[in-house]
């Protein structure tokens, strides 16, 4: 595994079985999250607990996610990217399992962080096989082929969780997520290859590892990308914590049509990473991110006016959701790689902070700003478009600290 260049992957064949081996790694996070939220009801009066404890599931899981993003980019730069990817996902493997034969809600605490400890371990690590394999626009290419198929989690993950849920039961969704991440050990172990050679792997030890992130953290260039990004998603994810209240309370929709958010959401998603894959030979990055925010600044404008008019009718507040997120997924691998090249010599470090720092952020609008402003649709909309307009300026403030 000496040699680590493009042409690793010289047919059409290779370069999307790879691309579609690391969309599932990234889809492991989005089904641990929604794949089981339509079986709280049954798990509330098997466990006999309530939807307070179960929430806490949801909660720990987060807490263990973030804090191990930290180290499974660190710990793939010392001891390779395969083995450590699989090491997590055997992991994710057991700990669904033992969810599925949970008979506690404390057990199911435990064993839900122990799937936060290792479900990252993909998506992290993920990020750092597109850089290790490709560079400039091949690296976005393939980014944004990963994050198209990967868009798709959040629309499928409920839909199967219910479909399991009203056939067998909530032990099924565990079983499932069991089953999910032993077929990706599989097509991991057969063929994805190692793509971090020995002679560029880091010593692993405390001292080693206090200086890389010492100096990954230090990074202004590298620390304004990642904040960028995480302001940037922050703006769509803000009506995805907001959701029930959003659909239900706002728009005076039922418990089955969530899918009046998450469909405009994927599809924004999914024709934004293909758009985004096609620019990656044809734009420059600064072409692409102008025009990328261009698009999401208009949907927020488009928001706005709609809060204000008030229209009857549901698709007038979710057409933004589409177009935002076409822009967003358009911007995202460019963000990504430009992050990432800020720290060539620690690229898996950098995308465990890339995605701690989304993470961390995510959890701040979960406890903070999602409960502040749900209680309206203007207030919800002027949110978002301020995390946007911060999105924006990190960019611009971001490619000048990168020069």
């Amino acid at each position: 595994m000496a040699e680590l260049l493009p042409q690793r992957y010289p047919s059409r064949a290779g370069y999307l079985g790879t691309t579609v081996i690391l969309a599932g790694l990234a889809m492991v996070g989005p089904f641990s999250i929604n794949t089981y939220l339509p079986s709280f009801g049954e798990m509330a009066v098997v466990l006999g607990t309530d939807r307070t404890a179960l929430q806490q599931t949801v909660s720990i899981y987060f807490a263990s996610f973030a804090f191990m993003a930290l180290w499974h980019g660190s710990i793939s730069d010392s001891l390779g990217r395969r083995r450590v990817v699989l090491v997590g996902l055997a992991v994710y493997a057991l700990a669904s399992l033992g969810c599925a034969l949970a008979t506690r809600v404390e057990q199911l605490w435990v064993l839900r962080a122990f799937q936060g400890f290792s479900a990252g371990a993909g998506i992290v690590i993920g990020r750092a096989v597109v850089r290790d394999l490709h560079e400039g626009p091949l690296a976005q290419r393939m980014m944004s082929h990963v994050v198209m198929m990967f868009g798709l989690a959040p629309a499928i993950a409920p839909l199967v969780g219910g479909w399991l849920q009203a056939a067998f039961g909530w032990r099924s969704v565990f079983i499932f997520l069991c089953l999910l991440a032993l077929s990706l050990f599989v097509a991991v172990a057969v063929r994805l290859p190692e793509t971090l050679p020995l002679e560029k792997r880091q010593r692993f030890n405390f001292s080693a590892l206090a200086q890389g992130y010492a100096g990954v953290f230090g990074s202004l260039p590298f620390m304004t990308w990642a904040m960028a990004y995480a302001c940037m998603f922050g703006a769509f994810f803000l009506y995805v914590l907001s959701a029930p209240v959003f659909l239900m309370l706002h728009l005076g929709l039922g418990e089955t049509d969530f899918l009046w958010l998450f469909g405009p959401a994927t599809g924004g998603l999914m024709l934004g990473s293909a758009l985004a894959g096609r620019a990656a030979q044809r734009w420059l990055l600064t072409t692409t991110l102008k025009y990328a925010f261009l698009i999401m600044g208009c949907a927020m404008c488009y928001d706005i006016v709609v809060c204000l008019v008030a229209p009857a009718g549901v698709a007038w507040y979710v057409v933004h959701i589409f177009v935002f997120n076409l822009g967003m997924s358009l911007a995202i691998p460019t963000l990504t790689v430009r992050g990432l090249d800020c720290v060539p010599e620690r690229r898996g470090m950098a995308s465990s902070v890339q995605l701690f720092v989304q993470t961390a952020f995510n959890a701040l609008i979960a406890a903070v700003l999602a409960p502040l402003l749900w209680g309206s649709q203007l207030s919800l909309a002027l949110g978002a478009a301020g995390l946007c307009l911060c999105a924006g300026l990190g960019v611009l403030l971001a490619a000048r600290l990168s020069k």
